[in-house]
Order: structure tokens, then sequence, then C-alpha cells
């Protein structure tokens, strides 16, 4: 029977051993260790303290680049849209001074067709004076050559002449 119970005296030696061995670990290991774990789970804590600050600042910054977007978005629209206005102001600009160049142009040709006109009729005039002239004469010649063509032309003006 021996075998199968321990003896009184094992079991002294046992629980002896086990309380040294316990008193040991408590005065030189068990609060190193303690601290250790303290230590770690305050890091933890800390770690996890500072990801929430990161996480509220990284949500705080796409808040501010969200804004920062939407006013650059703003502002390009309204600079986009202000070189259109004066994209259209040029060319309306344009158009008008085209337009009034052309008016000055059309203005110009016409009055140089009318000093043109003018020119061709007074020539005309003067080649038809001078043809006139030309003609007379050769009437005047050809009437004035014969004597008795020349008394019936004298008393014909004479007759055409009123007397006062």
């Amino acid at each position: 029977m021996d075998l199968v119970t321990p003896g009184l005296g094992l079991i002294f030696w046992s629980v002896l051993t086990f309380l040294f061995l316990l008193f040991i670990l408590r005065k030189f290991a068990w609060k190193p260790i303690l601290d250790a774990v303290s230590e770690r789970e305050e890091g933890i804590k800390n770690a996890l303290h500072s990801a929430e600050i990161a996480k509220r600042d990284m949500q705080n910054l796409r808040s501010d680049n969200e804004k920062l977007l939407a006013e650059a978005r703003s502002e390009r629209e309204a600079m986009m849209k202000e070189a259109r206005d004066i994209k259209e102001k040029m060319i309306s600009d344009a158009k008008a001074e085209a337009q009034v160049a052309g008016q000055k142009m059309i203005e110009q040709a016409k009055a140089a067709i009318e000093s043109e006109k003018n020119a061709a009729m007074n020539e005309l005039k003067i080649q038809v004076s001078t043809l006139s002239l030309e003609i007379a004469e050769k009437l005047l010649k050809e009437e004035l050559s014969n004597k008795e063509t020349q008394t019936k032309l004298v008393e014909k003006m004479l007759g055409d002449v009123k007397l006062n």
C-alpha cells in the first residue's frame, strides 16, 4: 500500500518546497512580472488612446481637405466663368470693331465710287461740250461759207431777238 498512497513525509516536503518556491517567486519574480504586465497594459492603453487621437485628427484633416477641395473647385469654376465671360466680351468687341471697320470701308468705297462717278460725268460733259462745239463750228463754217445761207441765218437771228 505504500506505493499507491503517498507518505506523510513526501506530502510535507512537497508542500514545504512549494511554499518555498512560491515565496521565492513572489519575492523575486512576481513583482517584476506584474510590473511588466502593468507596463504592457499601460502601453497598450496609451497606444489605443494615441490611435483614437490620430483617428480624430485624420477625420479632421479629411474634412479640412474636402473643404479645401470644395473651395478650390468653386474658385476654379468662378475663374472658368470669368474666362468665358472675357472670351465672349472679346469676341463681341472684335465683331463690333470688324463691323465698324467694314462700315467705314463700305462708306469709303461708296465715296470713292461717287467721286469716280462725278469725275467721269465731268469728263463726259467736257467731251460732249467739246464735241458739240466742234460740230457747231463745222456746221457754222459750212453754212457761213455760202453768202445766201449766211444772210438767211442773220435775218433769222434778228427775227428771234425781241426788242424791248
